[in-house]
């Protein structure tokens, strides 16, 4: 069986940078009534495996476990979860080690190219754009998580996602677990008003010794919520959603400019973002940026044959019965409409617009959703 505890206490929930991922990671480093040896050695024994994480919205625990010690590792996780106590000695530990995880990530372009993007398209002061320096971290203290857990993680702000053989009294075992938990408002912060983009669209961020040059090209969209969202998945495909796309064809195929080039459409809570991403050579750099460009233009003019259509409609139908192959899979394609506010009835309507949409359709969304002077594009490496 798979639990998801999942709240709302992702990366734009902070006001100060790191404080959602770190508490977060610090969860299993200790709680009121077990250090982290004595936690990680219960989930061991009763054979059960734990994942935290925190991204942009949301922060959560998931844990598998078997049936039989359900009762056990939820009682497990409710300490883990709500009784945390972020000791000084592993928090400057883990410090440690992300420090230095960050020094190396500054030697990667794509990194680069993908922070500046993020900062470019939803403005340096909200969480979504806010770059990461390394003072940032040595800001962290056990005061500021307790602060954020308290604020954030609390009962009314969980949700919890059940999947795979689910016991019948998983209910009830819940609900002895955490229905005694004392409940209070949820402290909520509006940040909406600070997505602001950079007035610069074409950045470039150097890299001296860089082998390659990292390119992304985007600009903010839609969310899920918006009735154009599964038309945009479409044309996105198209362009560079899939290894057979128009660019993987052009720059990879036929250009030789990279070994990939990939474009997807991602959806926030608060807004969305589209972005190109490739690495090519120094000296391809400007004629890959040309030529994406050029697809663009190509696919907001020319219809797109039937021949072409036909094999996007079957990867993506393809790609749709995958993610309900499993119980863990159909809990994630639930989490992903839970999360918005949206009904089941979703995917099948999705799966709907994939066989219905044409040629003129495609061609107003991508006239709509990628003009070339709303795009941003960012270049780390060497000029």
């Amino acid at each position: 069986m798979r639990l998801e505890f999942i709240f709302s206490a992702g990366q734009v929930k902070e006001d100060l940078p790191l404080l959602a991922s770190f508490t977060s990671m610090m969860l299993t480093e200790g709680s009121k009534n077990h250090t982290s040896e004595k936690l990680l050695s219960k989930i061991d024994y009763y054979g059960a495996f734990i994942n935290l994480y925190a991204d942009n919205d949301q922060a959560g625990l998931i844990v598998v476990t078997l049936n039989r010690h359900a009762a056990k590792i939820i009682e497990l996780v409710r300490e883990i979860l709500f009784s945390p106590v972020f000791p000084l000695k592993e928090l400057n530990n883990l410090i440690q080690k992300r420090v230095q995880n960050y020094r190396i990530s500054r030697e990667r372009v794509q990194t680069l190219a993908m922070e500046r993007f993020f900062e470019s398209v939803f403005g340096s002061k909200h969480p979504y754009g806010r770059q990461i320096r390394e003072t940032d971290f040595r800001k962290i203290t056990p005061a500021l998580l307790k602060d954020f857990h308290s604020k954030h993680y609390t009962p009314d702000n969980m949700s919890v996602i059940a999947a795979g053989r689910i016991s019948r009294n998983l209910t009830s075992i819940l609900d002895h677990t955490f229905g005694n938990l004392p409940s209070h408002s949820i402290y909520i912060e509006e940040p909406v008003s600070l997505l602001r983009g950079k007035a610069t669209r074409k950045i470039l961020v150097p890299k001296p010794g860089a082998v390659q040059n990292s390119v992304r090209i985007g600009s903010p969209s839609i969310n899920k919520r918006h009735p154009d969202y599964q038309g945009l998945k479409i044309v996105n495909t198209i362009l560079g959603g899939y290894f057979g796309s128009r660019l993987m064809k052009n720059l990879r195929e036929e250009k030789g400019f990279t070994y990939g080039i990939r474009s997807g459409v991602s959806s926030l809570d608060l807004t969305g973002f589209k972005v190109i991403s490739a690495e090519v050579n120094r000296e391809n750099t400007r004629n890959a940026i040309e030529e994406i460009y050029r697809e663009i233009h190509i696919l907001q003019n020319l219809p797109v044959e039937v021949k072409e259509l036909n094999v996007v409609r079957n990867f993506m139908l393809g790609e749709m019965v995958r993610m309900f192959d499993g119980p863990f899979a159909r809990a994630e394609s639930f989490k992903a409409l839970h999360l918005f506010g949206l009904d089941t009835g979703y995917y099948y309507r999705f799966a709907e617009k994939i066989k219905s949409i044409n040629s003129d359709e495609i061609i107003e969304l991508a006239r709509t959703y990628y003009k070339t002077e709303d795009l941003y594009e960012i270049i780390a490496g060497i000029p």
